[in-house]
């Protein structure tokens, strides 16, 4: 019997176009792979699983002019006119407002936005981001005049100015390719006029935090630290955050203490879960995904997955007037896809057998669907 499943198998395969096929093999050599993932272990770095708070970017700002702009910029002078005129006036010339309203397109208004890291000291340059907030065509050529970048706390932490950077400049067959034309960069264009006050060396208790929460991982985490440091220093606060006290020997050296923390190496535990793309039909799967049996129709396709046992298929898919096609193996997620593939199952009755199957409670992961 083992053998006649093997023969359909290879009849509907080599019955199939070269692409197919090609697409199949791949597939095999990808679930080959999957099925080697549980024997391997891997750790992470703290450093790229978790961060530190406090450490962190800060949102800055301002309200700006970009000049000289040949023509593209707003033709309606309601968001510069008033602010123009009040930096000529800062400079000893003095105009209506009103005087210039509508009658120049050199001007547009931006809203200009910088990330500013925690400890950077005065006189560091960061990026700046411009866009355009009026009816501006194009922003190319264009100087952003010097601009104050506040906090939330509506202090000037920067100043901004400089040539508009929009890159992506192209030609190709006699014409020219251009990107988005009304948002744009100044590389190193601001110059940090104050630092964001924090105190690492001072603190007596720091707290790292988990980019995704996890309680096996974040217990992980503080299990390592202790280890690591020769005492009971860190503590699980839940399943984001770990608490560490600093030892005495790292008294006022808080920062060589996170440098340390940073670069432990952890096993990290993810939770089972399937990602499906609708659009391009990909799926993704953790190596611990798992169906339990069940037994699924839709239109003329019947599935049936069944427990791994040596007499038994994983997963099967059997369309009407057609031979079944078996897979042997267990009963994973990667058998019933091979399968359903093998039929020529589409990305769109793929995606809703997945969700049967998880609404019917077998597919033992989270679906989430793009």
């Amino acid at each position: 019997m083992r053998n006649n499943k093997t023969m359909i198998n290879m009849k509907l395969y080599f019955l199939q176009p070269v692409s197919y096929r090609l697409f199949l093999a791949g597939f095999c050599l990808l679930h080959i792979v999957y099925c080697l993932l549980p024997a391997f272990s891997y750790a992470e770095r703290i450093k790229d699983i978790a961060s530190f708070s406090g450490v962190r970017e800060n949102e800055l700002i301002g309200y700006g002019l970009v000049a000289g702009l040949k023509g593209s910029g707003d033709s309606d002078g309601t968001y510069y006119f008033q602010p123009m005129a009040n930096m000529l006036k800062r400079m000893g010339i003095f105009i209506n407002p009103a005087d210039v309203e509508g009658k120049t397109k050199n001007i547009a208004a931006v809203m200009v936005t910088a990330k500013l890291p925690t400890m950077l000291k005065p006189g560091s340059k960061i990026d700046v981001q411009v866009s355009s907030i009026g009816d501006c065509k194009s922003l190319q050529g264009g100087t952003l005049f010097a601009t104050q970048l506040r906090g939330f706390d509506n202090n000037v932490y920067a100043v901004a100015q400089g040539a508009v950077s929009l890159g992506g400049l192209s030609a190709a067959g006699g014409r020219g390719f251009q990107n988005h034309l009304t948002a744009g960069l100044v590389p190193n264009g601001a110059i940090v006029e104050k630092e964001v006050p924090v105190q690492l060396n001072h603190k007596s208790k720091i707290d790292i935090l988990l980019n995704s929460p996890d309680l096996t991982t974040v217990t992980r985490v503080a299990g390592k630290i202790n280890e690591q440091l020769g005492g009971v220093f860190a503590k699980s606060e839940g399943p984001s955050v770990v608490s560490l006290i600093v030892p005495d020997s790292f008294r006022d050296r808080v920062v060589d203490l996170m440098s340390t923390v940073e670069m432990m190496e952890v096993t990290i535990d993810a939770p089972a879960r399937v990602v499906i793309n609708e659009r391009t039909g990909t799926v993704v799967m953790g190596s611990n995904v798992t169906i339990s049996p069940v037994a699924l129709a839709q239109g003329n396709l019947t599935i049936e997955i069944k427990a791994a046992t040596p007499a038994a298929a994983g997963a099967a898919a059997v369309p009407a007037q057609k031979a079944s096609v078996a897979m042997v193996g267990g009963s994973s997620i990667g058998e019933l896809v091979a399968a359903l593939n093998v039929v020529g199952v589409n990305s769109k009755d793929l995606i809703a057998i997945l969700q049967a199957i998880k609404a019917a409670g077998s597919l033992k992961a989270e679906l989430v669907i793009m």
